[in-house]
């Protein structure tokens, strides 16, 4: 009995257990979770806390009138079908019939109708559009059967919006954190230190600087920059003595800070009122009227409400931002002592802005607005004298707010105009190329640098991004390291409240900052205490109380996402409760010891304790990038020492969804995980299971997609194996013909026929019938009968009756699918009544090389009340050479060759491989990875299981080959292989087994392009430029020196004249200008007209100059002369 227990407390020996933690993570947290409680927070509180900012509506006409809103609510998603009538809606019905999946806003509201007051309930005042999977999503909480009902996939993440049927994500945005100072020196090597300044009515950016030894606040509203004493003294802190103990007492700062404090006898400032006139006099004053005020109100309230906006200011009580002032100078003085400055682009800097801080920034800005418009409609309307009461309630209009979210997440433009923001890019289009690329768009960051720099700092790898940033996945080229993934068990805060901290703060021996005088503040045995870039006090013993802190937090008295830790440097104890901090969990070990122990894995596998238990018991905690730094993290349990206080949950976490696909990368050259990163999300294969309901305008589809026989957890914990993208090729690594160089791979022609890498291409074509203001509308006519047969014409062949093509039928190029005619006039009104409108045809025709197939054809109306016609049009395709296939570990490669099977080598089996690859791809790219990857596989066929390759972790090769060899195989993964040319044995044993390939997207289908004679442009006469537009290949302004190069005259004559634009103009040998049809205008005679061959382009250049007064002369010599 003393034995069991012994082991059941006894330390976590054995890695297999723990990772049990993840799933149960990712079920609470999931790997959208981030984008869902943020949106979730939006409209269930932070869009109530907006109502509150701007609850009340006065009128400058009427002193009784008012309008106070009383509450607000998001609803569930609806549709408005006819007048009226609403009813519930789908995520998958909006997206066939190209609505937005949105949800009424209603406000409960109080205001005066003449005298009397009126309450008036569930008004809506705009709609929401809802993010797929959030709190009042349809789908929330649905199981998997309810799903399948409603045609959705249960694996799909959700975490975006459906916007006139586009699925849009927002993307996360990273910023610098705001109102906290940041240290940092300019262009000329001077230190400042700066703060952004963030609250709901406005953002500001404050700084101190130094010039000529002096401190100087800098702002955009002052003209020039004020003397920090002068600052000082506008805020009523009058004494220099006072002004020096805020800052420091020590020499170096006194030093430092003894010169600033000349500047005011200079400009002969004593006092607070002589301040504030002289800060006034340097206040740029705004252009449009306002209540006009005296100079030292002016500076007064910008000192109040501009300078450290986010520092509060009770009752012209400036003490706190005297404190903070003070503090920002000491920074500067320390930061030039030390000659070090804040790092901007450590990850505890950064704040990750997501969708529900993004659109609730939008929302206020619109709900002001439409307050605004309120106030403007009251203002206007009171005065007028009128029979009716003024009723505020006729005069509120949905379509601004409503208006306002949409084209902001449909175009990506976020344009807040108080905040001078002004971004686009803000949301993509989620791609669905396969379920990864979906996943992947998900955890994507995207910063706000400009692409085109070449720095470096914000690309690298930042050692403060381990476990927080997928430190593989990225794009390469100009977006390389400012596109940002999330590691998967990474998670993004949101807002707390201050309020219980503070309290919690106090209690726990800090002293208020406003009972203290400055010589307390930078004492040298106390620490400063700030909550989220604001100082609350100071404290003794600050290792008692980031002890208690942390204690508190385990028990579950303060959020789990709190985050305290002190910086020895600044002499100060940080708190942060705000939205943003990236953070993730770790196990927590005390006295050597993980607390987790083996029978609370046992009973999170039987199912009875979830992660949510661990957390309230103090088993696991949050840490942020911060406070990472004050702890002592250990990756295994056999590293733990008396000083370890936490414990990594699973090592390969630190990976994100698209490297955790790859089977052992660890054993990989890094550069080669980053490229598999990037076609692991071109990989054709399953979507979801709802792919075939859908009606997309491109989807790929495997036929016959495989699990892959060497796996990863990731693999498992995000569903990948249920819908997988590629399949376990046969490979033999030899050389095979030449048609292998140059990394292309030679494919089996029966492997081929049998289905590998064959897949379906799926296109939409769509067609709205409009109704015009003149009623008169779009029709869709029947196919047009030959007369003498009485068939329909060749075009029309595959129409039904009603003008739309059949399902199932074979369509060919240039064949039409909807016979579509609109009316000559849609906008003025049709003349006689009785006639019948003029219709012109505008046939939705089919382009392409290859034939199609219709698979569906959806009749539809949006909600424009204008009817919608989708077809949706499939293509098989199999493998032909230049199809581009590609292993898990970056080796992409084209096909370069089919080849039957009977030429294939083939083993003593008899098993002959379905992909030859060049054994040239491995030594330079040092993919050790594949070639575990094959032997691993290759066991797992013949035991009969698969076997794992996670990073850090995984079947071990020693093991792998002890299977291969127990089954009679040679232990090194190699074969006996016969060719099938000669007949004859190879004279070497070649490596051959199982590697997971992907097709990816670009087909040569897709990119063939040639042409002969074929379109060209109306205004030069040139051929075209383009594939889709059936272009000419461009000989430029570089291949036009090679030829000169090579004296090729007659050669470069073709090429730029005769086979592009070869016109024949008709010039006058005396003037020297263009003639037509052998007579010279200006010399007035046809005598001297000579015929001649240029270039069209060349005869326009030359009239295009004739019309803005310059006459380019053609001197003319005859050629025998």
């Amino acid at each position: 009995m003393a034995e069991q227990l012994e082991n059941l407390t006894s330390p976590l020996n054995t890695i297999q257990e723990k990772w049990k933690l993840l799933p149960a993570f990712l079920k609470v947290k999931g790997l959208v979770k981030q984008h869902i409680d943020s949106f979730n927070y939006f409209i269930n509180v932070e869009i109530k806390k907006i109502m509150k900012a701007n609850e009340k509506i006065v009128s400058d006409a009427d002193p009784n009138f008012y309008l106070k809103y009383l509450n607000i609510y998001v609803g569930m998603p609806d549709v408005e079908e006819g007048f009226n009538i609403t009813k519930p809606i789908a995520p998958h019905e909006c997206r066939l019939r190209d609505m937005t999946y949105s949800a009424p806003i209603t406000v409960d509201i109080e205001y005066t109708r003449g005298n009397q007051r009126v309450v008036r309930n569930n008004l809506p005042i705009g709609r929401m559009p809802i993010m797929l999977r959030s709190s009042n999503c349809v789908l929330t909480g649905k199981s998997p059967s309810e799903l399948a009902k409603l045609k959705e996939c249960p694996l799909d993440p959700g975490g975006y919006f459906l916007v006139k049927g586009v699925e849009k994500v927002i993307l996360i945005q990273e910023q610098l954190s705001k109102n906290r100072m940041i240290v940092e020196t300019d262009r000329k090597g001077l230190i400042s230190c700066s703060v952004t300044s963030s609250t709901h009515e406005r953002k500001t950016k404050t700084y101190v600087v130094q010039k000529n030894a002096k401190y100087l606040l800098k702002h955009n509203t002052f003209t020039e920059d004020i003397p920090i004493a002068i600052a000082f003294k506008a805020m009523g802190v009058e004494s220099d003595q006072e002004i020096v103990q805020l800052i420091g007492t020590d020499g170096r700062t006194m030093a430092a800070v003894g010169p600033s404090l000349e500047e005011c006898h200079k400009a002969q400032v004593f006092t607070q009122k002589q301040a504030l006139r002289f800060i006034g006099l340097k206040v740029r004053r705004s252009r449009w009227g306002g209540p006009k005020r005296t100079r030292v109100e002016e500076a007064r309230e910008v000192l109040h409400s501009t300078i450290l906006a986010h520092v509060p200011v009770v009752k012209f009580n400036f003490r706190l931002k005297c404190v903070y002032l003070a503090l920002m100078v000491r920074r500067v003085v320390q930061a030039q002592a030390q000659d070090r400055v804040d790092d901007r682009d450590y990850y505890g800097n950064k704040r990750l802005e997501l969708a529900g801080q993004l659109l609730a920034l939008l929302f206020e800005d619109l709900f002001k607005k439409f307050n605004a418009e309120l106030k403007k409609i009251a203002d206007q309307t009171i005065p007028k004298p009128r029979a009716a009461q003024f009723d505020i309630v006729k005069h509120m209009r949905q379509d601004q707010i409503t208006n306002g979210l949409v084209n902001a997440i449909s175009t990506g433009n976020w344009t807040v105009k108080r905040f001078k923001m002004d971004r686009a890019g803000v949301t993509q289009v989620l791609s669905r190329l396969s379920f990864i690329s979906a996943l992947g768009m998900m955890t994507r960051i995207s910063s706000q640098f400009e692409k085109t720099r070449k720095v470096s700092g914000p690309r690298s790898l930042q050692p403060s991004q381990w476990g927080m940033l997928c430190p593989s996945d990225t794009p390469e080229g100009e977006a390389c390291g400012l596109v940002k993934n999330l590691a998967l068990m990474t998670h993004i805060t949101t807002d707390s409240e201050e309020q219980p901290i503070q309290r919690l703060a106090f209690n726990l021996g800090v002293e208020d900052v406003h009972l203290l005088s400055g010589e307390e503040l930078n004492s040298q045995d106390s620490y400063l205490v700030m909550l989220n870039g604001n100082i609350l006090g100071v404290i003794c013993d600050h290792q008692h109380l980031i002890k208690s802190f942390r204690k508190m937090r385990r028990a579950g008295y303060i959020n789990e996402f709190v985050s305290i830790c002190p910086n020895h440097e600044h002499r100060c104890v940080n708190i942060a409760s705000d939205a943003g901090r990236v953070c993730r969990p770790y196990i927590i070990v005390t006295n050597g010891r993980p607390m987790v122990t083996n029978r609370h894995i046992e009973e999170l596998t039987k199912g009875y304790r979830a992660f949510e238990d661990f957390l309230r018991e103090g088993l696991v905690e949050y840490l942020d990038v911060n406070e990472e730094n004050d702890c002592n993290i250990t990756l295994y349990e056999s590293d733990i020492t008396r000083d370890t206080t936490h414990l990594e949950i699973e090592p390969f976490t630190i990976l994100g969804v698209c490297a955790g696909l790859i089977p052992y990368p660890h054993h990989n050259q890094s550069p080669r995980n980053t490229y598999q990163c990037a076609m692991g999300k071109q990989a054709m294969g399953a979507i979801g299971y709802n792919q075939h309901n859908r009606i997309d305008t491109l989807l790929y589809l495997l036929v016959f997609p495989q699990r892959p026989m060497v796996k990863t957890k990731t693999i498992e914990l995000i569903d990948y194996e249920k819908l997988p993208a590629g399949q376990n090729a046969t490979v033999a690594v030899m050389s095979y013909s030449g048609y292998d160089i140059e990394d292309a791979l030679i494919l089996n022609k029966s492997s081929v026929d049998r289905g590998f890498g064959r897949c379906l291409v799926y296109r939409k074509q769509n067609c709205t019938l409009k109704r015009y203001s003149n009623q008169t509308f779009d029709r869709v006519m029947g196919p047009m009968v030959d007369a003498a047969t009485r068939k329909p014409i060749w075009r029309h062949e595959i129409l039904d009756v009603d003008g739309i093509c059949a399902p199932g039928e074979r369509v060919r190029n240039k064949q039409v699918l909807v016979n579509k005619s609109m009316p000559k006039q849609t906008m003025n009104p049709v003349q006689t009544p009785g006639q019948q409108p003029e219709y012109q045809d505008v046939p939705i025709t089919y382009k392409g090389p290859v034939d199609s197939y219709v698979e569906t054809v959806l009749v539809s109306s949006n909600q424009e009340e204008a009817f919608l016609i989708k077809m949706l049009l499939r293509q098989t395709r199999r493998p032909e050479i230049g199809d581009k296939f590609s292993s898990r570990h970056g080796q992409k490669g084209v096909c370069g060759l089919i080849v039957n099977q009977e030429d294939m080598p083939f083993t003593d089996q008899g098993i002959c491989p379905d992909i030859i690859m060049n054994p040239h791809g491995f030594p330079s790219r040092m993919t050790v990875g594949k070639l575990m990857e094959l032997l691993a596989g290759k066991a797992g066929v013949l035991e009969g299981k698969f076997h794992y390759g996670t990073a850090f972790g995984g079947s071990k090769v020693a093991d792998v080959c002890e299977e291969l060899a127990q089954h009679g195989f040679n232990y090194q993964g190699k074969d006996y292989l016969t060719s099938g040319i000669t007949g004859e044995p190879l004279n070497a044993y070649i490596y051959t087994g199982p590697v997971y390939y992907q097709k990816l997207k670009h087909m040569v289908l897709d990119k063939i392009h040639a042409r002969a004679k074929g379109p060209r442009a109306v205004l030069t006469r040139q051929p075209t430029e383009g594939r889709s537009r059936d272009g000419g290949l461009r000989l430029g302004e570089m291949e036009r020196d090679c030829l000169i190069g090579y004296g090729a005259s007659m050669l470069l004559l073709e090429r730029l004249m005769i086979s592009s634009d070869q016109f024949e103009v008709d010039v006058c040998g005396e003037c020297g200008l263009l003639g037509y049809s052998g007579w010279c205008q200006y010399c007035k005679s046809s005598r001297n007209v000579s015929s001649l061959k240029m270039p069209y382009a060349c005869k326009l250049l030359f009239q295009e100059l004739q019309s803005m007064n310059i006459a380019p002369r053609l001197k003319l010599v005859k050629y025998n002369e």
